[in-house]
């Protein structure tokens, strides 16, 4: 494909990281003198904080409500004077209100491909969207699933999305770069003021109840007096904080289940962690379970579908989702395990993600995507 084309990224809200998946997809784009604009909603870096790889960044500042009823419309027209004015020859859209809007402005812009990124299970629920998507997507679009659940669920729950138009392709994390700025154990734990000697159970997500942070210390509970030396450690923020606390102090837990709060790239700390747990009631493919497979730890998680094809395949254990009983059951064995036993289960699942996940087939395979779109869609939009 020839260089000089223009096109559009555009996220719900700022989110800029070396593991940011939006920016892998930019990586993969500007390495092949494509003019990518990156456009965010909501948010803006402050001074200091990194900014997209994109040779532009632009920054819309909405608050929550613009987003919602009559203002969303507003930001839509927004939206349409910014588009008529750079002449993009594709846009990528990420998570359910971007896309939305962008399927309305796709009725106005009939020179532009439109690739959708979802990225978790439930979107579209609601009778609304599903009719909204009938009525506006086109052979101009594609939606891409980050996971093989994601991708059955859009094809599964919405007509307008089927074999020809909804695809996966898996999340990926940047392997080498995950693992060149993971501290060493000893190092991540001084970090994190964890104490070097206990055998720690940590979890990373935002505190919020559907990652499930509740079902693992309930889980924990039942176990902690039988195993002294075991810890829970959670890296995360949110609004699930005081609930949390409340149910540590009620099981009598302070000093064994330490909530950590927010920390900036988070996967420098995972080697911290004897075991990663990830307990979450849905997710769509988390960067968190794969960047702990980076560090080769064992891993554990629930049962949903977007888990548990990859628990499976890379040697992780298993629970039924929320059941904190049968969590506990998989914990002993966790840490009844030796070192060596808990070694060759990390070990397994690193290779299993570098089968998988890799960061170069993912951007491959979104160049290919863009690139094959705007080839087809000019042979064909004139016939």
């Amino acid at each position: 494909m020839s260089t000089g084309k223009k096109i559009l990224q555009i996220q719900l809200r700022y989110n800029v990281n070396e593991s940011d998946l939006a920016e892998q997809v930019v990586a993969a784009l500007v390495a092949h003198d494509v003019n990518v604009t990156t456009l965010f909603l909501r948010g803006r870096p402050d001074e200091g904080m990194p900014v997209s790889k994109a040779q532009r960044s632009c920054y819309f500042n909405c608050r929550p409500a613009d987003l919602k009823g009559f203002r969303r419309w507003l930001v839509i027209f927004r939206l349409y004077l910014f588009c008529r004015a750079q002449g993009f020859d594709a846009v990528v859209a990420h998570r359910f209100k971007p896309i939305s809007m962008m399927m309305w402005l796709s009725q106005v812009f009939r020179s532009t491909v439109f690739v959708g990124v979802e990225h978790g299970i439930g979107d579209y629920d609601r009778a609304f969207r599903r009719l909204e998507a009938a009525a506006l997507i086109s052979r101009r679009w594609k939606m891409v699933g980050v996971s093989r659940a994601v991708t059955s669920y859009l094809r599964n729950k919405v007509n307008a999305f089927n074999g020809v138009n909804t695809i996966t392709i898996n999340n990926a994390i940047d392997i080498d770069r995950a693992k060149s700025i993971m501290l060493s154990p000893g190092d991540a734990r001084r970090a994190l003021a964890v104490p070097e000697n206990k055998l720690v159970i940590g979890c990373i997500g935002r505190l919020v109840p559907v990652k499930g942070h509740a079902t693992l210390i309930q889980a924990f509970a039942r176990i902690a007096k039988d195993y002294q030396d075991a810890l829970i450690v959670i890296i995360g923020e949110g609004r699930s904080r005081s609930d949390l606390e409340e149910l540590v102090e009620k099981h009598d837990l302070q000093q064994r289940v330490i909530l950590l709060g927010a920390r900036d790239d988070a996967l420098m700390y995972v080697k911290a962690f004897d075991v990663f747990a990830m307990p979450s009631f849905s997710e769509g493919l988390p960067l968190a379970l794969l960047e702990a497979l980076a560090g080769a730890r064992p891993v554990i998680g629930s049962d949903i579908d977007s888990l548990k094809s990859i628990l499976e395949d890379s040697g992780g254990l298993q629970f039924k989702v929320g059941d904190h009983v049968d969590l506990a059951e998989k914990l002993v064995e966790l840490v009844q395990m030796s070192p060596v036993q808990r070694s060759d289960l990390g070990a397994a699942g690193h290779d299993y993600l570098c089968r998988m996940h890799g960061i170069d087939e993912f951007r491959s395979n979104y160049r290919n995507l863009i690139f094959s779109m705007i080839q087809d869609f000019g042979k064909s939009r004139d016939e």
